[in-house]
């Protein structure tokens, strides 16, 4: 009895394992049988932890209550959207159970890895960042197929810009032992070398000779020829096809309609150059036979024709055509846009061939008049809107103007507070209702400045600190308000430098001032305010040496460091002061300008009213030695500035005239002049208490860009020209002279001359200690190219020559006598610091007689100057 309990027990047990095995064990579904109608009784996830059940299942396009079709295409598009996301490495879905007519799914993923970290191998730490900024390749994100394959190509075309044709990429993927589920990405690149042109072959051009044709193609060239020195001459296939087309253009240009290239083809000459064929078929020369104006109620068709500067018998010239439709200054378009007419046509078209002659139809359509109906501007973070809304030229209410459009673009970027690179507008034409809205992107940008040095002189450490705020409000400093920077107001767009120079004792420069460009807020008249004292003493003559006597000038006014040898052996820079010899100054102005309307509204003018009064204790460094000089003076100045870009101009001019003048004193004080001896240095200190002069200076500045890209060379032209004259031939002013040569630094801070550069020769070799200047010219060419144009840093290298000169006698002034220099150099613009730079120049000719002061000669620069 007890064995048969014993078996049923036994079979009891086989008989419920039995049982539960087959309900754990999912269904088999026969992708071969009939398909059936099943209703989703749920769905779960396995095989992914960080993401919600319900996100993945909401990929899937599946719900619960769904009906689908086992098997069916239900399932396979569900997996296919899994797969199209890119985030998985493995996708499975299956029937967990069957009950009844509902199916529970079950989807299984696998999920790809983590990028951990990312390797560049190969390439320079410039390049690497290029490509991080370009790939997408993020630490923390999953990789992909299709991510993997995207870099290859975006690193292959990135080098295939640069030249590197042959460049080979290879991503390799390796698990990250110290994390699950990530990986470590290598980068490797293997640029090979610089794929360059070995030769060009030109077949089936006729019209235009091959040599000219090469020279046409700007960026395909062929290298080992001298013509081509300073052209590029990798093969970079984006550039190759711009060439193509600028061939192209060519033979349009005169008047060959139908010139196509035939066919072309790049072969591997070896491993770093390529050969370039072209095939050209030329065409007809075609030439105009008539025009007429269709559409045109405006202007009449003659006004039209003389615009064009197009007329029958001329070559059929396409790129000229496009020029006065379109993009010259005075192109025709440009004379309806600044009238109004946003809405402008013109479509030339060719209506007639008659063997090599074409007539033209100019098809316009000049639709209404466009009112300006908002202006917007975005992105202005510094000043207050008033502030930037009174410097633009279109308004609300006012008819459209693309003249108006670009000078307001001109007016914000010469503020100084937005990058003028990036001042984009953004025109939004309502053709409905004749309206236009006007945006301007604006880049705000630090445009304050702090300079701070210290340097070892002859007398110890003198220091300098130079505070200059471009966003001054002095309003708000009567009103409370909150906007503050510190303890400074701003917003107003107002100008306030703050400077002090010190040596303790021996020497100390104190100055201020104060510019706001629209005075009152209505109108664009500026006024401004500056003050300043200085106090020199002199060195005792015990510890006088030469060295001092050659460069106390540049040490105290010029730079902050000290030149030539010091014996500070024995005894600090206090035993060698000597108080009983100085020179104190002081100094008062005020001005006042104006922007005028005409000639143009380019021009402004401006008064200022100057005191400086200056008292000398035994100063032997000047033909005053002792004794009070005052000097009041006012000058007028006429100037005009269209340049483009304050910091790196590419068009436009400056031209300045300018006008200084004192009372002329010797003509009424009932003084004989004449009668004093200059060797008499009582007789010299008492003819120059009251100075008197007129000064007169002309300078001049042109940018031509040398083509339409942002990144182009400049070609920069100067010419300047200054005067000093008297009224009494007996009583010349020893001050306000000019001192030429150099850097033209060392008169920044000068109380009795203006600094003149001239490159190439030392610090005031050619008016040095009894030869002062006169007269002065200078004339120069540069060619500068910007190797950076960006909102903290701008960048560019020149090159330059120069040619000035400086004479004691204004009667011996001869603009055909110069002094000669050539050189390079480089400038760096910092907000906070401003411009910057280093030249090299040589000197070409002799300083009276002498090389001791031509020759090789670096400068450093400091400053931006006119």
């Amino acid at each position: 009895m007890q064995y048969r309990y014993s078996f049923i027990f036994v079979t009891f047990i086989c008989l419920l394992c039995f049982a539960v095995q087959a309900v754990a064990q999912e269904p088999v579904i026969l992708y071969s049988g009939t398909p059936k109608n099943y209703e989703i009784g749920g769905i779960s996830v396995e095989g992914v932890t960080n993401y919600e059940d319900y996100v993945l299942i909401g990929l899937s396009g599946l719900s619960v209550g769904q009906t689908i079709t086992v098997p069916g295409e239900e399932i396979t598009q569900a997996i296919r959207r899994y797969w199209r996301h890119g985030l998985f490495s493995n996708v499975q879905i299956t029937a967990e159970k069957i009950v009844d007519n509902k199916i529970y799914l079950k989807i299984k993923l696998a999920q790809r890895p983590r990028i951990s970290d990312i390797r560049y191998n190969g390439v320079k730490k410039s390049e690497r960042q290029d490509l991080e900024l370009k790939l997408g390749l993020v630490k923390g994100s999953q990789i992909t197929p299709n991510l993997i394959d995207r870099a290859k190509t975006l690193i292959k075309r990135y080098f295939d810009d640069k030249g590197f044709k042959n460049a080979e990429v290879t991503i390799v993927q390796r698990d990250d032992t110290d994390n699950e589920n990530q990986i470590l990405v290598d980068v490797n690149i293997d640029k090979k070398e610089k794929v360059k042109v070995n030769q060009i072959t030109i077949v089936g051009n006729e019209a235009i000779k091959t040599s000219k044709l090469k020279r046409v193609m700007k960026k395909t060239n062929e290298k080992g020829k001298l013509l081509n020195l300073f052209r590029t001459k990798k093969f970079v296939n984006e550039n190759y096809e711009a060439d193509k087309q600028l061939i192209i253009d060519k033979y349009n240009e005169l008047g060959y309609r139908d010139a196509l290239i035939v066919t072309d083809s790049v072969t591997n000459y070896d491993n770093r150059t390529v050969d370039v064929f072209l095939k050209i078929e030329e065409g007809d020369k075609y030439f105009i036979r008539n025009i007429a104006w269709v559409g045109n109620t405006l202007y009449p068709s003659d006004q039209l024709n003389y615009i064009l500067r197009m007329k029958k018998g001329d070559v059929y010239n396409q790129k000229l055509l496009d020029e006065r439709i379109t993009t010259d200054d005075d192109a025709i378009g440009n004379l309806y846009y600044n009238n109004g007419y946003l809405f402008y046509t013109l479509d030339p078209v060719e209506v007639n061939i008659v063997g090599d002659s074409i007539d033209l139809e100019m098809r316009i359509s000049e639709g209404r008049q466009a009112t300006i109906n908002k202006i917007k501007i975005n992105g202005n973070d510094r000043l207050y809107e008033n502030v930037v809304r009174r410097e633009l030229r279109t308004l609300p209410g006012a008819l459209f103007s693309k003249e108006d459009l670009m000078r307001s673009m001109r007016e914000m970027q010469q503020m100084g507070h937005f990058d003028p690179e990036n001042i984009q507008p953004d025109i939004q034409p309502d053709q409905v209702n004749g309206t236009v809205d006007i945006g301007y992107d604006l880049v705000s940008k630090a445009n304050d400045q702090v300079e701070f040095s210290a340097g070892w002189g002859q007398t110890g450490i003198i220091g300098k600190l130079s505070l200059k705020f471009t966003n001054f409000s002095i309003g708000n400093l009567v009103k409370k308000t909150d906007n503050y920077r510190g303890i400074l107001p701003q917003g107003d767009g107002q100008t306030l430098t703050i400077s002090g120079q010190t040596n303790a004792d021996y020497y100390q420069s104190y100055s201020i001032s104060f510019f706001d460009p629209w005075f009152g807020g209505k109108r664009p008249n500026s006024f401004s305010v500056s003050a300043f004292f200085s106090l020199q003493s002199d060195i005792s003559s015990n510890y006088f040496n030469s060295a001092y006597l050659n460069n106390v000038y540049n040490n105290y006014y010029g730079s902050y460091g000290g030149y030539g040898s010091y014996n500070y052996g024995y005894n600090s820079y206090e035993n060698y002061y000597d108080p009983d010899k100085s020179i104190k100054m002081f100094g008062l102005s005020i001005g006042w300008g104006k922007r005028l309307k005409w000639p143009d509204d380019y021009f402004t003018l401006s008064a200022e009213l100057s005191y400086q009064k200056y008292i000398l204790s035994e100063w032997i460094y000047f033909p005053v030695t002792n004794g009070n000089c005052n000097n009041i003076s006012l000058g007028i100045t006429l100037n005009r500035s269209s340049i483009d870009n304050p910091i790196f101009p590419r068009t436009g001019s400056e031209f300045t005239f300018s006008v200084q003048a004192t009372p002329p004193y010797s003509l009424f004080d009932g003084v004989d002049y004449g009668k004093y001896d200059l060797s008499n240095q009582n007789d010299v200190n008492k003819m120059h208490k009251w100075v008197e002069f007129h000064k007169w200076k002309f300078k001049s500045k042109t940018y031509t860009a040398l083509s339409d890209a942002k990144k182009t060379p400049v070609i920069m032209t100067r010419v300047e020209y200054g005067l000093l004259g008297h009224y009494n031939k007996s009583k010349r002013s020893p001050f306000e002279t000019f001192d030429v040569g150099g850097d033209g630094m060392t008169g920044y801070s000068s109380y009795a001359t203006e600094s003149v550069a001239l490159r190439g020769y030392e610090n005031s070799s050619l008016t040095p200690n009894g030869a002062m200047g006169y007269a002065y010219s200078r004339l120069g060419l540069e060619l500068r190219y910007p190797l950076m144009l960006e909102p903290t840093t701008s960048i560019y290298v020149s090159g330059f020559l120069e040619a000035g000169n400086a004479w004691s006698d204004v009667s011996k002034f001869n603009p055909f006598d110069l002094k000669r220099s050539a050189g390079v150099g480089v400038r760096i613009f910092l907000p906070m610091i401003g411009m910057m730079g280093i030249d090299w120049a040589y000197g070409f000719d002799k300083v009276f007689g002498s090389r001791q002061y031509s020759g090789s000669q670096l400068h450093f620069i400091l400053g931006q100057e006119f």
